[in-house]
């Protein structure tokens, strides 16, 4: 059985790319605390793929607390000088956003989920009544 499960923060702002089939892909880095708080952490790679890398590039930001489950996907390559490089990556099944916004991120947040409401309505903006 291959399954991870990990908290962390992201080390820096996630980046949205597409596939040549249009399919949207992230690749971020998450700083994860090693289980005794005096070793440091551990920098693991994740891609995420559709709707979720959407999300994740939308939503989140460097120093923002992810949760992350997947699975490891191993892979090797030859470097410039042709020696053999290892790498060793998650593939997110499943990302989870964790912790607090700020109080501005919190407004940013609400303001772009007013912007994608009005965009699938069809309103150049929202009623006052609307609970969001």
């Amino acid at each position: 059985m291959n399954k991870v499960i990990l908290t962390g923060r992201l080390t820096a702002k996630p980046e949205l790319n597409y596939t040549q089939s249009q399919m949207a892909v992230t690749k971020f880095t998450i700083a994860v605390d090693r289980f005794s708080q005096d070793t440091g952490a551990d920098f693991i790679r994740v891609t995420v793929f559709g709707k979720q890398a959407e999300n994740v590039c939308r939503y989140m930001d460097k120093g923002r607390m992810i949760a992350v489950e997947g699975s490891i996907q191993t892979g090797s390559y030859k470097d410039r000088d042709g020696k053999t490089v290892y790498t060793q990556d998650v593939i997110a099944n499943h990302t989870e956003f964790l912790g607090g916004n700020s109080e501005p991120a919190r407004e940013q947040t609400a303001r772009q989920i007013e912007e994608d409401a009005s965009a699938l309505l069809g309103l150049n903006s929202l009623p006052d009544d609307m609970p969001f």
